[in-house]
C-alpha cells in the first residue's frame, strides 16, 4: 500500500499528455538584490588593521596614534594620478553620450517626426490633385486618337491581323486605365487635406497604380500608331499623333515618379517612428553604460584612499609618506562589535568596503542585526589548495546578547536595482557565451486549470538577451526583451510508462511501475 501511494503521488506531478508542455511567465519590472553569504565569528577584540586596497606610493598620512577619528575620515592617501585620469575620461565619455542623446531627441522628437509625416501626406495629396487635373485631358486625348476615322479606315483597308491586334491591345489598356481613372476620381473628390491619413495614403497608392495603367495605354497606342505610320502611304496626320503621345507620356511619367516618391516618403516617415524608438533605446543604453563606467572609475578612485571604517581611536600608524601601501598601514580601536567572516576568492571579488550586511547568530534565535563591510584582506590564506580571505563586518548597533566568539552568518548586499526588467533565472539558457530565452510568436494561450503548462507542437524561437545582476531566483534583463513579453520558464517533456508483472514483497502477485511515470523538467 505504501509503494502504491508513493507511485501515484509521483505520477500526478508529471506530464501525462504525451506532448511537450511549456510553462510560461511574463517579463516584469521589479527590484532585484544581489548578495553573497559567508559565516564566521564575533571578534573578541575590537581592533582592526588599516590596509589599502591598491598598491602604490603613499602621498598623505593624516593621523597619529591616539587621534580620535570619525567614520569616513581620510587617514591615508595613495598616488592616484592614473585613477584621476580614468575618472576624467569617463566623465568626458558620459558627456559625449549625453550630448548625442540630447541631439537625437531634438532631431527625432515626436513633433518633428509628425511634422515630417504630415508634410509627406500633404505633398502626396497635392500630387494626386495635379495628377487627376492633367490626366483628365490625357484620357480625352487618347480617346480622340482611338476614335480617329483615318485610323479606323486604314485598319479596315489593310485588313491585317497585326494592325487589328495592335489596335485591340491599345483599346483594352486604355479602357483599363479609364475605368481606374473614373473609379479613383470618384473617391478622390470625397477627400480633403484634412481627411484621415489612411484615406489619403490609400488614394495616393491607387492613383500611382492608375497612372501606371495610363502609361501602359500610352505605350501601346504609340506602338499602334508607329505600325500604322510605317504601313500607310498617307501618314502625315498619324505622325503628329506620335508627338502628342510623347507629351502625354512625359506628363504621366512625371506624376508616376512623384507618386512613387510620395509613397516612399510616407513609408520612411512611418518607419522612422519605429526606428527612432530602437535608436533612442540604444542611445539611452549608451548613456547608462557610460554612467556605470564613470561610477566604476569613481569607485576605483576611492581605493586610493584609506578611510576610518568607524568611529574610534587610532592605535598605531606604521606607514609614512613615500612608503609603498602594501601590508598594514596602522590600526584603529572601536567600541563597535565586529564579526570576522571567511570568504572564498570568487565571493570576495564581489564585495567592497561599506557594503551593507545582515547578520544572524546560531546561538540567538530571531536576532538579526545590520552592519557594513569594514575591512577586506588584500592577501588570502591558502589551505589545502583553497584560497580564503578574511572580511570584517562592523555592527551598526550593539546588542548585549552578542558575545565574543559566537558563530555568525552574514549576507552582504553586493548590488541592488529597482524598476528593472526581471525574469526567473530558470528561463535563461546558455549557448557558449550567448544567453537567450525562448518565446512563442504569437504567445501561447493561458494553461487550462490544473495543467502543468501549455502544449505546443511548434518549438519556441530563441531570443538573445543581455543580462545584469541576479539573486537566488531572478535575473535582470538589460536588453532583448520588454515588459509584458511572454517567455518560457520551464519545458516539460513526456516519457513512456511501462509496467511489468511481478511478485509482491509479501509474496502476492501484482504489478508495479518500472519505467518513468510521466516526464522530467528542463
Amino acid at each position: 500500500m505504501v509503494l502504491y501511494i508513493g507511485y501515484w503521488g509521483y505520477g500526478k506531478a508529471t506530464n501525462t499528455t504525451g506532448e511537450t508542455q511549456y510553462v510560461t511567465t511574463t517579463v516584469q519590472k521589479g527590484t532585484i538584490v544581489s548578495s553573497v553569504s559567508a559565516s564566521g565569528q564575533v571578534e573578541s577584540s575590537n581592533q582592526i588593521d588599516l590596509k589599502a586596497n591598491v598598491s602604490g606610493t603613499i602621498t598623505y598620512v593624516g593621523v597619529k596614534p591616539g587621534d580620535i577619528v570619525y567614520k569616513g575620515k581620510t587617514l591615508f592617501s595613495i598616488d592616484n594620478g592614473d585613477a584621476q585620469k580614468a575618472v576624467r575620461d569617463a566623465e568626458i565619455n558620459l558627456q559625449s553620450a549625453q550630448i548625442s542623446l540630447d541631439k537625437f531627441k531634438l532631431q527625432n522628437s515626436n513633433d518633428s517626426l509628425n511634422t515630417d509625416l504630415s508634410k509627406a501626406y500633404e505633398d502626396g495629396f497635392n500630387t494626386v490633385s495635379n495628377t487627376f487635373l492633367d490626366l483628365s485631358d490625357v484620357m480625352t486625348g487618347i480617346e480622340s486618337i482611338l476614335n480617329n476615322q483615318e485610323l479606323s479606315d486604314n485598319v479596315a483597308r489593310m485588313n491585317g491581323k497585326t494592325a487589328l491586334d495592335y489596335r485591340n491591345k491599345a483599346e483594352d489598356t486604355y479602357y483599363d486605365a479609364k475605368n481606374s481613372f473614373d473609379e479613383n476620381r470618384r473617391y478622390y473628390i470625397t477627400l480633403t487635406h484634412d481627411s484621415p491619413k489612411e484615406d489619403i495614403e490609400k488614394i495616393i497608392n491607387q492613383t500611382y497604380a492608375m497612372t501606371s495603367l495610363t502609361n501602359d495605354a500610352i505605350k501601346n497606342l504609340r506602338t499602334y500608331i508607329v505600325f500604322m505610320t510605317e504601313d500607310t502611304e498617307n501618314n502625315s496626320s498619324l505622325s503628329s499623333y506620335q508627338s502628342t503621345l510623347l507629351t502625354y507620356k512625359n506628363t504621366t511619367t512625371g506624376y508616376y515618379n512623384d507618386l512613387l516618391t510620395s509613397e516612399t516618403t510616407i513609408k520612411n516617415s512611418k518607419d522612422s517612428f519605429t526606428n527612432t524608438d530602437l535608436d533612442l533605446q540604444s542611445s539611452e543604453l549608451s548613456v547608462k553604460q557610460k554612467e556605470n563606467a564613470l561610477q566604476d572609475a569613481k569607485d576605483k578612485l576611492k581605493d586610493y584612499y584609506v578611510f576610518a571604517p568607524f568611529n574610534g581611536t587610532i592605535a598605531s600608524v606604521i606607514a609614512k609618506v613615500g612608503d609603498t601601501s602594501s601590508g598594514t598601514l596602522g590600526s584603529i580601536i572601536t567600541n563597535q562589535q565586529i564579526a570576522t567572516l571567511s570568504m572564498n576568492e570568487v565571493d570576495v571579488a564581489k564585495i567592497k568596503l561599506g557594503q551593507k550586511a545582515t547578520i544572524t547568530f546560531d546561538a540567538i534565535d530571531n536576532l538579526s542585526l545590520t552592519g557594513y563591510v569594514a575591512q577586506i584582506d588584500t592577501i588570502g590564506t591558502v589551505s589545502q589548495g583553497v584560497v580564503s580571505y578574511n572580511v570584517k563586518i562592523a555592527f551598526d548597533t550593539e546588542n548585549s546578547q552578542v558575545k565574543p566568539g559566537m558563530s555568525v552568518s552574514a549576507s552582504i548586499i553586493t548590488n541592488s536595482k529597482t524598476d528593472v526588467l526581471i525574469v526567473p533565472s530558470s528561463a535563461i539558457k546558455n549557448q557558449g557565451v550567448t544567453k537567450y530565452v525562448q518565446m512563442f510568436t504569437p504567445p501561447l494561450a493561458s494553461p487550462t486549470t490544473g495543467s502543468l503548462g501549455t502544449p505546443s507542437k511548434v518549438a519556441p524561437s530563441q531570443v538573445i538577451v543581455e543580462t545584469g545582476i541576479s539573486d537566488d531566483t531572478n535575473t535582470e534583463i538589460v536588453s532583448g526583451l520588454k515588459e509584458g513579453d511572454q517567455i518560457v520558464s520551464r519545458t516539460i517533456t513526456s516519457t513512456t510508462t511501462s509496467t511489468a508483472s511481478t511478485s509482491s514483497l509479501l509474496g502476492g502477485g501484482g504489478t508495479r511501475a518500472i519505467g518513468g511515470a510521466g516526464g522530467f523538467e528542463r
